[in-house]
């Protein structure tokens, strides 16, 4: 490990312990939670999407399965820990079933499949009223105690607890998309006949990453349901998965890191007081800058560190 990425790795690990500090209202600390949360979210579906090009709708269906199972669970008194993990295997469980289909179709129709898988989850959730609530949803979730500390009750401890998930999430998202594994996703993407000839097996490895994904999305769910103390069924309409997809490109498919940047920057920029006191047009101001970082970053924010690093790296 050379001098460079130890001095990287100790200005993230001072930046983490000091944000959570610096920040001190309650109001903010919610957002960096939820803006945490959903930058686990981004970056799971980013493995998919930016990676491997299998644009699975069905990944943010998890996230809102990761939230219903946790806090179904947590209801009939299951411990937290138990509660997230059996999340994250029912999660899991959920895109393989999706995934049966999709490693048999390409383009749009991948899009059809897991958009009709993700409808039918909620519509599931709606219909099952007496277990999920319905359209009220599930309110009333106990705590996230562990180890006898309650993060519900310690609202730094809360945030560092997301702030922690983010970053453990990002590594491991990073070591996967740039593994050998995660190249056979991308010789896949880019040319699914060179890949075969090359004896990579194109099924098992998406499915396997559309696995590794929701692993991580469920977590998030999970995580989001024990924060707010309750869980909606809005969590599987469409307007999550745009907001997710946003960040996604947003931030730069195919990166891991941007779509957690931009899952932060939208999350705290329609949450400003200033701009949320506009109404519906604070969502057409977002819409706007989407449509212009699109525009002139087709590559997404994370493009401007990759063009600085390419910079820095050239001979004078």
């Amino acid at each position: 490990m050379n001098l460079r990425v130890i001095v990287r790795y100790a200005v993230l690990a001072t930046a983490c312990l000091v944000i959570p500090m610096v920040v001190s209202s309650t109001y903010w600390r919610s957002i960096l939670i939820i803006s945490f949360v959903y930058g686990i979210v981004a970056a799971s579906w980013d493995l998919t999407l930016g990676y491997a090009g299998v644009f699975n709708f069905a990944q943010v269906a998890t996230f809102g399965i990761g939230s219903y199972a946790a806090g179904i669970l947590a209801i009939r008194g299951v411990p937290p820990v138990v509660s997230i993990l059996l999340a994250i295997i029912i999660g899991v469980i959920f895109n393989g079933i999706v995934a049966l289909p999709v490693i048999r179709l390409r383009g749009v129709y991948v899009a059809l499949i897991t958009f009709a898988a993700a409808q039918i989850a909620g519509s599931v959730v709606l219909g099952w009223t007496s277990v999920t609530g319905g359209g009220t949803g599930l309110v009333l979730i106990p705590d996230l105690t562990i180890a006898g500390f309650d993060f519900n009750s310690s609202e730094i401890g809360f945030v560092y607890l997301a702030e922690i998930s983010l970053v453990i999430s990002l590594l491991i998202l990073k070591r996967v998309a740039d593994s050998s594994f995660g190249m056979s996703l991308v010789a896949g993407r880019d040319s699914e006949d060179y890949a075969l000839s090359r004896g990579i097996a194109l099924g098992r490895n998406r499915v396997l990453g559309l696995l590794i994904g929701a692993a991580f999305a469920s977590f998030s769910g999970a995580l989001f349901t024990y924060y707010l103390a309750s869980a909606s069924p809005t969590l599987f309409g469409f307007g999550t998965a745009t907001i997710v997809l946003s960040m996604v490109l947003v931030g730069g498919a195919g990166t891991i890191y941007g779509p957690a940047f931009a899952a932060v920057l939208l999350t705290t920029l329609q949450n400003i007081r200033q701009v949320a006191s506009l109404g519906p047009i604070t969502f057409m101001i977002i819409a706007a800058l989407i449509v212009l970082i699109l525009r002139f970053l087709p590559g997404g924010l994370w493009d401007i560190t990759m063009h600085r690093r390419k910079f820095s790296n050239k001979k004078i």
